[in-house]
């Protein structure tokens, strides 16, 4: 059997029809750029979320980027975020000049430890970024309430996190502004790069859409010095009518996720937590083994494809290197880096091709028990 990490062309047969006439639309007025499709993204990601305001970018690491200029943060402020996470978050904090500060997360959920966000406050910071990873919520209200004694923003990198909720509130409208990215393989993904900011402040709000087009508070009329991160109108089109199918697809991936944990009960790996009363929407199925790089090679042998998120931590990247951050500094990200694997999670895999995937990974370890090591033979991958 093959498994695909991902099967983007499942959901393409949902929307087909749909999607032809959206593009037939947008061929026939011509108006490839922002337009009338993304308007109408903005203002039903907006509804959806229960936010005042959706800014439509062209990509999650614009929105970042947006989100902390619109917010007045900038050059030699200290913004804090965590090393697990795409480089995105680090770069957008680069970008306005700030320096990324990291600290460690918590072991059973892999998000920030508000114990080590607390240490790590000095006189320059000036903003915390916390990372739904995989899909799943930070404990805002921990680190809302250290924000708001220590007189700090938050913005909320949502990227992996559409429709997660925490107390039954939508990430991404617990701080001041917040980014989604909707790459392709995103629980929302575009059929290209593109993004959102999402923010409650008016006057976020007004920046961030002229940041986005060249400054501009009218046409040709500019005010500030702005980027060219506007969302083009065929991104719009898909997210409008994907956007109707999420809370579906988001319980789909709930259901493969409880799967998952059904048939892997006795398997010695160990499952990233959710945080109390959150609801994760599972971006990623993500388990912990500590012979991860031999259980890939013994899964990739079987056609079962994972993935790897993210196998150096950011402080340890080159790019960050003049930060001075060294191996043991944040012991949790690196330990985990090194067993973090990403399972194949998409709303369309059949329960078949988990129980499939389950039992790979239960045979490796009888392997392992049986002191095989493993061994990459013919015996090994063969389905009993």
């Amino acid at each position: 059997m093959k498994v695909p990490f991902l099967d983007l062309k499942s959901q393409y047969r949902i929307i087909e029809s749909e999607l032809s006439e959206r593009f037939d639309h947008i061929f026939d007025s011509t108006g490839f750029v922002l337009g009338e499709e993304v308007e109408r993204f903005e203002t039903d990601f907006a509804l959806y979320l229960e936010a005042k305001y959706c800014v439509a970018v062209s990509s999650g690491t614009a929105a970042l980027h947006l989100a902390l200029l619109s917010s007045g943060i900038g050059i030699n402020d200290e913004v804090i975020t965590v090393p697990n996470t795409f480089i995105a978050t680090a770069e957008a904090i680069s970008y306005i000049g700030a320096k990324p500060v990291f600290v460690d997360v918590d072991p059973q959920t892999l998000l920030i430890s508000s114990g080590e966000l607390k240490k790590a406050i000095t006189p320059k910071t000036k903003a915390i970024i916390p990372v739904h990873l995989f899909g799943q919520p930070c404990d805002m209200a921990s680190i809302n309430s250290i924000a708001k004694a220590n007189n700090l923003i938050v913005i909320e990198d949502a990227c992996q996190a559409h429709g997660a909720e925490l107390f039954g509130t939508k990430v991404g409208t617990f701080g001041k502004a917040a980014a989604f990215s909707f790459y392709p393989g995103k629980n929302l993904g575009a059929y290209g790069e593109a993004g959102a900011l999402i923010t409650n402040d008016e006057e976020i709000y007004k920046r961030a859409k002229m940041y986005r087009d060249h400054g501009q508070a009218k046409k040709y009329y500019h005010e500030l010095i702005g980027y060219n991160y506007r969302m083009d109108a065929f991104q719009g089109a898909v997210l409008n009518a994907k956007l109707k199918h999420l809370n579906e697809w988001n319980e789909q991936r709930r259901r493969n996720a409880d799967l998952y944990r059904k048939y892997l009960s006795d398997a010695p790996i160990e499952f990233i937590e959710e945080v109390p009363e959150g609801n994760g929407v599972y971006h990623l199925m993500v388990i912990k083994s500590k012979n991860r790089d031999e259980l890939k090679a013994f899964l990739e042998a079987a056609g079962i494809q994972t993935r790897i998120h993210y196998p150096i931590p950011i402080h340890l990247q080159n790019a960050y290197k003049e930060l001075g951050y060294r191996n043991g500094d944040f012991p949790i990200s690196e330990h985990t880096a090194q067993e973090i694997l990403s399972l194949p999670m998409f709303p369309e895999i059949s329960e078949e091709q988990i129980i499939y995937t389950s039992h790979r990974i239960k045979k490796f370890y009888e392997g392992k028990n049986e002191g095989s090591g493993a061994k990459e033979t013919q015996e090994a991958y063969s389905i009993n």
